[in-house]
């Protein structure tokens, strides 16, 4: 069965400050080192905020394998928001359900996303060649970005005000100075070892075999996980579906399996088949496309900024792959990252904002790590007080709720909650306190003059504020609000949401029809929400008060 997609070769470059002759003095304000998912993203988010940028990758290609492959809920609205949603929601596997099984019978089951009322899914599975060139093709409609392919970064230097670059480009050596980088570079991050720079945490020496299998089967498109299975008894198993009828399966060797013996199809074929066997799907005829051996880590650098370099991704934070927490935590630096280094870069906001770029996503760092180091004690014990606990977990989890939650087959990404952060402005009025400052802003379904519409996609990219009413005389004071405020990047647009359909000049009203974003907000007449350019609670308030929103507003914003 041939493989169904095509890897692309993109067109080598140098950048354009070099293409015009500046070779002696080439400087960019921007340059993101790695055109990974986590690097693409980010030079789309840099431009849409009106930053040029560069990107520097080593390689001509997208990634091989499916790699990062499932992409959470708060992922697809970032890259929603990005302009790469819509592709990967068409061509990925959406799913919502997980199931867990421990030898023959199934544990229990769950759902990512027991409510109605979001646009996106709990889950898309998808292979990360897909995204990267879906990101690659949305960046090539943005002027704002030079994508150079085959240029390695050979030293970094910082200087100044800035950051010297060293690099081998196709056509032979040459200098890019920066006032800015972003080290999207990987899990082994050259530019973190060239600054000398490392990561704290531990190491895992389990093994794990991937294989992307391309065949017809008909397993449902949900998340299957086994402990001790008949199949692979001793070990644990991983199943997904992703796009084209290809099927990830991850297999637990062992810390003492040989990675160079167990990638051999004569080793990966007959586990493949025992899995299958067991099935029921005796006659299934498949075809490797891709076979891996890892180990991975739990570790994170201890500060993600370094003067001018700015770490994102695998550069900053690794986690082991169970619970879908690398690509989906590297999405969210970037969600986090570009809006302040824009208001810098523009001069409309103190350096010291990118400070809380290393506060906000450190704190997020721990949380994954914490989450990925238990679901790796549960699925890999090392004690036989360990394989105790958890023989005796998954036995009562079959019959008793209070067991199931202590079942750890990977705690599945989530939005982070920046409740901690300097940023956020206290409550001064009393609210459910569920969505406090520092909170993810829910979606929601509305109306926008007269079709329908989601919360979500009205806000994100710049400051927002939400005001809850009904009243026309609210509104207007609303309008009367934006005038005093000003003008520029720090002003926030005004969203009135109205339980009743409705117009008014100058300010977007949407129709909350079902009451969900007035519910989900514990928004009564007048309610106000002021919400960061990623989509974060920064304040919230029982009425409209110019005075509160300024001085949020530049708390948010780093003055």
């Amino acid at each position: 069965m041939a493989m169904a997609y095509t890897y692309p070769r993109f067109e080598a470059r140098v950048p354009p400050q070099l293409e015009a002759g500046t070779k002696s003095a080439a400087h960019a304000p921007l340059v993101i080192v790695g055109a990974g998912p986590i690097g693409l993203a980010a030079a789309i988010d840099c431009a849409q905020h009106g930053l040029p940028v560069v990107v520097l990758d080593d390689d001509d290609t997208v990634s091989v394998g499916s790699r990062g492959l499932c992409y959470a809920k708060r992922s697809l609205e970032v890259l929603e928001r990005l302009g790469a949603g819509e592709p990967v929601l068409r061509k990925g596997v959406t799913w919502n359900t997980g199931r867990v099984f421990h030898r023959e019978r199934q544990v229990y089951s769950f759902e990512l996303l027991d409510e109605p009322g979001h646009e996106m899914p709990g889950m898309v599975n998808l292979q990360q060649y897909y995204l990267e060139d879906y990101l690659v093709e949305r960046a090539r409609q943005l002027p704002g970005i030079a994508l150079c392919w085959n240029n390695k970064v050979e030293a970094i230097e910082p200087r100044g005000e800035g950051v010297l670059l060293r690099v081998q480009g196709p056509e032979g050596e040459y200098e890019l100075s920066a006032d800015w980088v972003i080290a999207a570079d990987g899990a082994r991050s050259p530019l973190r070892k060239m600054l000398g720079l490392d990561s704290e945490g531990k190491v895992f020496n389990d093994r794990f075999l991937i294989a992307d299998v391309s065949m017809h089967a008909q397993f449902p498109a949900e998340r299957w996980f086994w402990f001790d299975p008949p199949f692979h008894p001793g070990q644990s198993v991983l199943l997904h579906r992703q796009a084209d009828d290809v099927w990830r399966i991850d297999f637990q060797l062992g810390a003492d399996a040989d990675p160079e013996l167990e990638r051999q199809p004569e080793r990966v074929v007959p586990r493949i088949r025992a899995m299958l066997d067991q099935q029921g799907y005796h006659d299934m005829r498949f075809d490797l496309e891709w076979v891996s051996v890892y180990t991975f880590q739990c570790r994170r650098m201890r500060h993600f900024r370094s003067g001018r370099v700015l770490f994102a991704g695998d550069a900053a934070h690794q986690v082991s792959p169970f619970g879908a927490r690398g690509a989906n935590s590297g999405l969210q630096d970037v969600d986090n990252l570009a809006w302040k280094l824009a208001l810098v870069m523009q001069g409309q906001a103190p350096e010291s904002l990118l400070d809380s770029y290393d506060a906000e996503r450190s704190a997020a760092a721990d949380e994954n790590i914490a989450n990925s180091t238990h679901s790796t004690d549960f699925i890999t014990p090392k004690t036989d007080a360990a394989r105790r606990y958890r023989e005796a977990t998954l036995q009562l989890a079959s019959r008793h709720a209070f067991a199931q939650a202590l079942v750890n087959s990977g705690r599945l990404s989530t939005p982070t909650h920046l409740w901690q952060s300097s940023l956020n402005t206290p409550d001064s009025a009393h609210f459910d306190v569920l969505l406090r400052p520092g909170s993810p802003l829910p979606d929601a379904p509305v109306r926008h003059e007269g079709r329908d519409d989601w919360l979500l996609r009205r806000t994100g990219g710049d400051f927002c504020l939400l005001l809850f009413t009904d009243r026309a005389e609210s509104m207007r004071d609303a309008v009367e609000a934006l005038r005093e405020l000003g003008s520029g990047p720090l002003v926030p647009r005004v969203l009135v949401l109205a339980e009743q359909p409705g117009r008014l000049d100058g300010v977007q009203v949407l129709h909350d029809a079902q009451h969900l974003a007035a519910e989900r907000c514990d928004a009564q007449e007048g309610t106000v929400y002021l919400i960061r350019p990623d989509q974060h609670v920064a304040a919230r308030w029982r009425r409209l008060d110019v005075a509160a929103v300024r001085a949020a507003l530049a708390r948010a914003s780093g003055h």
